[in-house]
């Protein structure tokens, strides 16, 4: 009897992988002052709110039994698809399982990162100046890199990064957006609605790019175009991506 198994025939396979995901760290666990928060970071930065998969942390939270399902629902109505629960006790878990959740173990808090408000307040580090300049024309500079978990914003003008975008990052701008580095994270111009607002960056390896609200994610991009410098612009509706060598 033959064991050969035809891979042409396997209906899957599993691969490990390192997808970027957004972890939404509650602090309460009234599911209507989550509604009443979401609503207001909607209205700042409604691309981000496109469908975008979330890991709920409860581990701030002591609440053996958890509304997770009237919290999961808040999510939902705002456009952010829970996908798991980290922390909690063992009610939560069993709730999270019974809701086809996933389920993770408490982290040990080393390496994650509070994602800041819009406006951001920016992070002050020892040894040195201050990483964001304004400009004249209400706009922003930062020098450095943008780390993952960190959210920079112009609300009133241009934003320019001296520095590179890390995955899991996010930059916001009422204007245009330029990364004179690898832009790898989320970027988010003209977000009060300017049509006329570009992202310009010099490595394209970008998770989500979005202008006044039309966006594009990086499964949308064209392959030629991930690695090189390129302005993405809005025209009719549409984003469009062009090389700038």
């Amino acid at each position: 009897m033959s064991l050969n198994v035809d891979r042409a025939g396997m209906a899957f396979t599993f691969k490990g992988g390192m997808l970027p995901m957004t972890v939404m760290e509650l602090a309460s666990a009234d599911p209507e002052q989550i509604r009443e928060q979401l609503s207001g970071k909607l209205s700042q930065s409604p691309a981000f709110f496109q469908h975008t998969p979330v890991v709920l942390s409860v581990e701030k939270l002591d609440e053996p039994h958890l509304a997770l399902e009237r919290i999961c629902a808040v999510c939902r109505t705002h456009k952010l698809l829970p996908v798991a629960v980290r922390g909690g006790s063992d009610p939560v878990k069993q709730s999270a399982w019974a809701l086809g959740l996933g389920w993770f173990p408490p982290s040990d808090g080393a390496r994650s990162r509070a994602l800041e408000e819009v406006p951001p307040i920016e992070p002050v580090r020892e040894a040195e100046p201050a990483a964001a300049t304004p400009t004249a024309s209400g706009g922003r500079i930062y020098r450095g890199t943008v780390r993952s978990g960190q959210q920079i914003s112009a609300p009133e003008g241009d934003l320019v990064v001296v520095g590179a975008v890390n995955a899991g990052a996010e930059v916001l701008a009422a204007g245009s957006i330029h990364v004179y580095g690898a832009l790898r994270g989320r970027a988010l111009a003209g977000i009060h609605g300017d049509t006329l607002a570009g992202i310009f960056c010099r490595e394209l390896r970008a998770e989500l790019l979005s202008v006044a609200g039309t966006y594009k994610r990086m499964e949308d991009i064209d392959p030629h175009l991930l690695g090189s410098s390129v302005q993405v612009t809005l025209s009719d509706a549409q984003l469009g991506i062009t090389a700038l060598d």
